[in-house]
């Protein structure tokens, strides 16, 4: 009996262990957010709908709604791109979708949180 359960925990620590994958600090993802977001040659992309553009964005974000995004990539590529949304569900959808079409894509989440980057910056 006490064979039995010492294999199954060596099983079960083998195969935990052999899923893991090593995640970045978190302190680093932010840190490249951060750069990104104010680099010179990056393009905000705020993937909301325009009448939520309207109300609010990110500084000199441009409105690319998340409809309409698959049709816009070519502009796109070959550049920076940050997406940006209310919640962050269609920034992560947006950065499916560019990443596809292979551009250069980050997901900033929310647009105040790229605003809030942009603030922190000056």
């Amino acid at each position: 009996m006490r064979v039995k359960v010492s294999a199954l925990i060596l099983i079960s620590v083998f195969a935990l262990s052999s899923c893991k994958t090593q995640a970045l600090p978190e302190n680093t993802v932010q840190t490249n957010i951060k750069q990104v977001v104010n680099s010179t040659d990056v393009i905000l992309v705020d993937v909301r709908i325009p009448e939520q553009y309207n109300e609010a964005t990110a500084k000199d974000a441009v409105n690319i709604p998340l409809a309409d995004l698959d049709k816009n990539t070519d502009a796109l590529k070959g550049k920076k791109v940050v997406v940006f949304c209310n919640k962050g569900i269609q920034a992560d959808q947006a950065v499916e979708i560019l990443k596809k079409k292979g551009v250069d894509v980050y997901d900033g989440t929310t647009w105040k949180n790229v605003k809030a980057i942009q603030v922190e910056k000056q």
